[in-house]
């Protein structure tokens, strides 16, 4: 088995970035900029491709990777994930010892701050506990992959109409797809500390897009799990407005996400 390393980038040159991240396996990058064209070249046994299109969206990014990918086992990942001596070795390992598993979910080392996971043991992931999750941890066998069918949103996401979501809504549909998801407490890479292309603060849109997110996520119960995350993070996340005012947005979100 191979593994291809799907890099969502924006204003890269492929062949710096590739050296930047520390890519040791197969890669292919998908560079958001203001031209078209296409890239290849081997280095170190391995096979790197780059496409470079003018448009934008952090799920049109991932989905176009999807379409071209040719490794068994897909790798998410952004420009600002530098990776681990090994990381193919620990991925294929994990995938070995766990052949039931469709996705696995790796340890990639963030910022204190940004850290909503640190897997410490091997565990099924289910519909109720996937949220946590970002892209950046994703390693999918392709054969379920494509038979699933799942995309990314481009609804959500940097670049697109509503500010963050799309990994959560791809992995809960993987797995209502019956795809299996497990955890692997293997780091197989960190996050360059960087500025964020879609938060700059817990102000109105924060709360509206995230309310707009929870009716595709939650449906019926988009508004009581509304309550129950401000609820739960209500001195982290009502700085800017009081958690009254954040409730009446993720309420109008969830109205739009109606509509």
């Amino acid at each position: 088995m191979k593994v291809e390393v799907l890099v969502a980038a924006l204003g890269q040159e492929p062949r710096r970035l590739a050296k930047e991240m520390k890519l040791n396996s197969d890669a292919l990058i998908i560079n958001q900029c203001d031209r078209f064209s296409y890239d290849e070249w081997e280095d170190g046994g391995h096979r790197f491709r780059a496409f470079s299109f003018a448009e934008r969206g952090v799920g049109l990014s991932r989905n176009s990777a999807m379409m071209r990918a040719e490794g068994d086992i897909c790798l998410f990942s952004d420009q600002d994930i530098i990776y681990e001596a090994g990381y193919e070795k620990k991925v294929l390992e994990e995938f070995e010892k766990n052949p039931q598993a469709d996705m696995l979910i790796f340890n990639i080392e963030v910022e204190a701050q940004r850290r909503t996971y640190f897997n410490t043991g091997r565990r099924r992931v289910r519909i109720y506990n996937c949220g946590r999750y970002g892209a950046v941890s994703f390693a999918v066998r392709k054969e379920a992959l494509l038979a699933s069918g799942v995309t990314f949103s481009l609804l959500f996401g940097g670049g697109a109409r509503y500010s963050n979501g799309e990994d959560s809504l791809f992995i809960m549909e993987f797995i209502r797809k019956g795809c299996r998801v497990y955890t692997a407490p293997v780091l197989i890479g960190r996050e360059k500390p960087s500025e964020s292309t879609w938060f700059s603060g817990y102000h109105e849109k924060f709360f509206f897009d995230r309310g707009v997110l929870y009716h595709y996520l939650y449906g019926k119960l988009a508004g009581m799990m509304a309550v129950r995350y401000l609820l739960a993070h209500r001195k982290s996340l009502c700085v800017q407005l009081t958690c009254r005012q954040a409730l009446k947005q993720m309420r109008a979100g969830i109205a739009e996400g109606k509509r």
